[in-house]
């Protein structure tokens, strides 16, 4: 188990639509090796997501770890070789930041309700339904294995400021406990 050193906004390695994994590799000691390591980065640097690309390895390994008081709970999963389909394509706006991206966070509207199709660590088949702000983190870390990032999908209008430094997206644009608009940091 490491620490890995994150990949941040620039580095190729991000911009690159990853590998899928063969059942061979994911039942291998190798990608354990790589999620041990994913978990040890992502808990280190404070996230609720990350992504292979995110840790300098262009294959298809995502996990998710969103665990506050709610309905939209999702304990550590580790997503292989995920299909993404939308099922309400209602969106919704969240405040997303990344920690490829650091000091940054950027208004994004995404589907409200998707399903993710992958492999476990088993390379047994799951499916999961995911909505609402569990719905973003999902998208989010899932774009990372196309090479895309969240800075990418914001919308700028005139007059507005859809993208912010963290402090003063705290300062000015923290969502009110009754707000629509959440946050995401991954």
């Amino acid at each position: 188990m490491a620490i890995r050193k994150v990949a941040r906004m620039g580095h190729p390695v991000l911009r690159k639509k990853v590998r899928e994994l063969t059942k061979q590799e994911i039942l291998s000691e190798k990608t354990r090796e790589l999620v041990r390591d994913m978990v040890d980065t992502m808990n280190d640097y404070g996230g609720i997501g990350i992504a292979a690309p995110q840790v300098h390895e262009a294959v298809s390994v995502a996990i998710i770890d969103y665990q506050e008081e709610g309905a939209s709970d999702q304990p550590l999963t580790v997503v292989i070789n995920p299909k993404i389909t939308v099922l309400d394509a209602k969106e919704q706006g969240n405040w997303e930041g990344c920690l490829s991206v650091p000091e940054l966070r950027g208004l994004v509207y995404r589907p409200r309700k998707v399903q993710i199709d992958f492999l476990d660590l088993k390379a047994q088949p799951q499916t999961i339904v995911a909505e609402d702000f569990l719905a973003t983190v999902f998208q989010h870390e899932l774009d990372h294995l196309f090479g895309v990032l969240f800075v990418d999908r914001v919308k700028f209008e005139p007059g507005k400021s859809p993208i912010s430094f963290t402090e003063e997206y705290s300062r000015y644009h923290a969502p009110e406990e009754d707000d629509e608009v959440g946050e995401l940091d991954d």
